[in-house]
Order: structure tokens, then sequence, then C-alpha cells
């Protein structure tokens, strides 16, 4: 071995570094139920507005929620939910995120500006790396849900989340009735199926407009065209909110709407959605963490190639991959023996999705296929030491698992 080789086996510091966050981001990630993205196509249709009144809706149903502004350029939660001018605490390595009350927990850019008016002007990578530290460093603790107020468009933020959060992620696509606005809605649609990204359903805001004297129903932008692209489409109706001037007044003030205007048509509406959403999950009984009955949906799926037994040292060299699944109290619940199609680019990556994998745990892999696994939005850790699957496994569950040498010739 020549010497140039010979350095090449030996682990980058800056490589071991990144195993480590990776690992603390996994770790973050494991203890939230469901992530939900609030999404849009386009801008004004009151998608941060819909974001903070499902994540107080939720709160009070007694779930643990957390609430995370990842808008950049255009923080509206501290606004809608009164916390302009307050200040995370942060305590290295953690950032402690902003408690509204013992079930809604907050995280936002504008949480961490010195001045109200200060504009952000990063770009795309400055952008990724605060939303990994969001997901990585913030000590959101155990949560049922995470909703996530992305900015409109399929930009870097709603594309950097959905690829970092992990499993049991999903969209919430938030739109108006008018046709324009369906149109760019559409794009959204698209980018979610590129992005395998599930689509929990469709929220069409100022839909119609209540009188809140007579009662009396106006569609002064249009109605049902959300629902009808929803039909069209094959995606779930999640509710219409109507036109209320009281949810204008709620959001300057700081108040949150849905709880405190709970006898009005836009309150109700979103109490229907949310009823919807846990529908949606068979979490329509009221658990809260720790006391969920249907456990198999939070399972966590993690493949490890094997030779003799143990990890093989290259993934496409294996003879067996070992698809060991997981339950949310890190109990192993069983291991499944698998044989591997014949290794050709992009064929494993896209097998182990449709087994279900979440987590691929190799000694070696080269850069494409992590970004393959990546794409089928399996989270890869490579430099694992050849051990079992059960003690790789358990090493990676508690955040004991060393990783080091990306051992791979490719």
């Amino acid at each position: 071995m020549t010497a140039e080789q010979d350095r090449s086996q030996v682990p980058a510091a800056d490589e071991v570094a990144r195993q480590k966050e990776e690992l603390m981001l996994q770790g973050r990630m494991r203890e939230v139920g469901r992530k939900l993205l609030v999404l849009s196509g386009k801008g004004g249709v009151g998608k941060s507005t819909v974001a903070a009144n499902l994540a107080v809706a939720l709160a009070r149903t007694g779930k643990k929620v957390g609430l995370l502004d990842v808008d950049v350029h255009g923080p509206s939660i501290p606004k809608l939910l009164g916390l302009e001018g307050r200040k995370v605490e942060i305590t290295p390595p953690e950032i402690l995120p902003m408690k509204v009350d013992e079930y809604l927990s907050v995280m936002s850019i504008g949480l961490l500006l010195e001045k109200l008016n200060d504009a952000v002007i990063w770009r795309g990578p400055r952008k990724y790396g605060m939303i990994r530290q969001f997901l990585k460093d913030v000590a959101w603790g155990p949560l049922d849900y995470m909703v996530v107020d992305s900015p409109p468009g399929t930009g870097d933020e709603p594309l950097s989340i959905a690829q970092l959060v992990g499993s049991q992620a999903s969209a919430v696509i938030v739109t108006t009735p008018q046709d324009l606005s369906i149109s760019d809605v559409r794009r959204c649609v698209s980018f979610c199926e590129a992005l395998s990204l599930p689509i929990t359903g469709v929220v069409e805001n100022m839909s119609g407009y209540v009188c809140p004297n007579c009662g009396k129903r106006s569609d002064i932008f249009k109605a049902g065209g959300g629902e009808a692209m929803a039909n069209e489409l094959g995606l779930n109706m999640l509710g219409r909110i109507p036109i209320d001037p009281q949810v204008v007044v709620s959001g300057d003030a700081g108040t949150p709407f849905a709880a405190k205007a709970a006898d009005s048509p836009a309150a109700q509406a979103f109490e229907g959605i949310t009823k919807s959403i846990l529908a949606s999950y068979g979490d329509a009984d009221g658990s809260t963490t720790g006391e969920r009955e249907d456990e198999e949906s939070y399972n966590m799926k993690i493949a490890i190639p094997l030779a003799d037994g143990c990890l093989c040292m290259h993934f496409g060299h294996c003879e067996h991959f070992a698809l060991v699944e997981t339950d949310e109290r890190n109990n192993i619940v069983s291991k499944t023996l698998l044989t591997p199609p014949a290794h050709e680019p992009g064929v494993l990556p896209a097998w182990l999705h449709e087994q279900g994998a979440d987590v691929i745990i190799a000694a070696g892999m080269g850069m494409r296929a992590q970004q393959l696994f990546t794409q089928n939005h399996i989270t890869v850790v490579v430099g694992a030491p050849a051990r079992t699957p059960e003690q790789l496994v358990e090493e990676y569950l508690n955040d004991t698992l060393e990783t080091g040498d990306n051992i791979c010739d490719h």
C-alpha cells in the first residue's frame, strides 16, 4: 500500500464530526412522532396563520407539539403567537425552544434576531445550515407532532426540511379558492411527489365570508376550488376556512385564533381540520406522548448489510440484509434476513425503500449511493464497525455508535 493510499484510509476529522452530527440529528427526530410540513405553492394564502393555529389546535387536544418556523426571510410565527421581542435561551450545545405552554414549544429565527426589523440576507447553504441546526440542536424533547411552517414555493427551505426530518413526515397544503392559487398548488403537489413526501391533505383558506351578524355566507373569492383540485388529484380535503375579521385581529394581537374564538365559523373549521388530521393517523382518541395505542405506526426499520453474520464492509457486496424493526421505546421488535437483488446503481436504495427501511447502517458507501438512499428517504450512517445487527442497532438507538472510516473503494 502506498503512502497516499494509507492516508486515504485515515478518517478525516470533519467526516467523523459530520457522522456524529448526523447521529445527533437522527436522535432528535426519533423523539418526534409525526412531522406536518405546511406548504403552499404561492404566498399570501395564509399559510403561517394555518400553521400557527393548527399547532395550537393540536396542543389543545393534549398533544405535545413543536412548531418550527423555517421561513428565514419572513418569520411570522413569533408575531402570530405573541412572542415578538422574546429570545430563546441558548445553553451550548443546545437551544431551548420557546414554551408557549406545557403542550406547545416554538422555534423561529425571529426569536434569535437582535431587532425585530433585522433582515436576514442568506443564500441557500446558510439557510440549510440553520434548518439543520434547528432540528439537531433545539431540545424539543418527545413530541407527538412537529408542525413546520415553510416559506411558499418549492425552494431551498421546503426542500431542506423535507430531506432532513426523516420518516413519519407528510405535507399539509394550503390554498385559496382562486384558479391562480390552485395552479401554483399543483406545482406544490408535484414537488411532494418528486420527493416521495406523502400529502396528509389540503386546506382551503379564505373560503367564503360568513357574516357575523346574520350568518349568511358570501363567496368573495369563489369557493370550492381547493376541494375540486383535491378530488381531482385524489387528495384528502381537510377543511375550508372562511374569511373572518377576527383572524386578522387575533394575529395582530398575538393571540392564537383557534384558542380565542372557539365558537366562530373559522375556529370551528380549524377544529374540524385538526380532527381530520388526527383521524387520518388513527390518533383521535386523545392519547398523548408515551401513551399511543397505535405503537406499530411509529416503528422504525434499520437495514444492515451482512457478511458472515456481521456488518459487511461495503453494502453492495453483502450476502444478506438484516432488516431490524424497533419500537418507539427503542426495543427490537423483529429481525428479518433478506436476500438483495443484483447490485446495480440505484437498485438497492429503491429496493430497501420498498421494504420500508428508514435507516441503513454501513461500513462503506460511495457518495452517489448515499445521495440515492437520501432521495429514497433512508438515513445513511457510514463508518460503522463490523458487529452483529443487534449490537449496531442498540448502539445506534442509544446514540453510542462510534463511526470511523468510510471504507469504500467506489
